[in-house]
């Protein structure tokens, strides 16, 4: 009589641990996970942490392209109103909030401590994949993320105030990535505080009466022009101020 060989208990029970984690681990949020990006991106981040290093800093613009063309688009108003405010501009086109959390994690926050933090991310974790029905981030996600960026602001710099900006509008007025960020800045408006965090929505600025963008002022439903540089300088100009007395 063959006797049959039974599994061990432990094994059954490390199955069942797979079975019911499994779809978890398959569904990591990845707008959490600190990520660097190319070798290009690597070296811009480098120019930040140096310029970090070098302390003075007492006003932090932080987040992706729209924040990035401050240097460019945005440049003359950017001299005008915040370079006198010992302002310094971290924003690094494309980037999601998974890259800002590496880039905070790794440099950018060492050196000095701003006086307040002008945070806008998460519109590239909208939408989907580049040519792919894979979708980047849930809203859920993405509220997750922008949360930790926030949080880890918080720790860094403890005693800055933190302008945080609703994701601004974009594209079509009736398309689905227009509605995602109208959702996901739903949740966000939820980390307001009105002490460390505060949350601002100028999103109304950039539209026209019947919800739809002018193109004088984003020609490409997304990126600010010069005029669109000018609106949101203006919509911010005292509520930064207020956060730096």
């Amino acid at each position: 009589m063959k006797h049959r060989l039974l599994p061990h208990p432990l094994f059954a029970l490390a199955c069942a641990a797979v079975v019911q984690f499994a779809p978890a681990l398959l569904a990591a949020n990845t707008a959490i996970e600190p990520m660097p990006r190319d070798p290009k991106w690597v070296s811009r981040h480098k120019d930040f942490a140096a310029e970090a290093n070098r302390g003075g800093i007492e006003v932090l613009f932080l987040g992706d392209s729209i924040t990035d063309a401050w240097r460019s688009k945005g440049k003359a108003v950017w001299d005008a109103k915040f370079a006198p405010l010992k302002a310094a501009n971290f924003g690094i086109s494309g980037d999601r909030t998974q890259h800002v959390l590496w880039r905070l994690l790794n440099g950018e926050a060492e050196g000095y401590q701003p006086k307040a933090v002008v945070l806008m991310i998460g519109t590239n974790n909208t939408g989907k994949e580049k040519d792919s029905d894979q979708p980047r981030n849930t809203n859920a996600e993405i509220a997750e993320g922008v949360t930790a960026v926030v949080s880890e602001l918080r720790a860094k710099f403890p005693q800055a105030k933190i302008l945080f900006l609703a994701i601004f509008p974009r594209g079509e007025k009736d398309s689905p990535q227009r509605q995602q960020v109208t959702d996901v800045n739903r949740e966000l408006k939820k980390l307001h505080d009105g002490k460390t965090v505060h949350w601002l929505d100028i999103g109304k600025e950039f539209l026209s009466k019947d919800g739809s963008i002018p193109l004088d002022i984003m020609p490409d439903l997304l990126h600010p022009n010069e005029k669109g540089y000018q609106i949101w300088a203006d919509a911010i100009e005292q509520p930064l101020k207020k956060l730096l007395k």
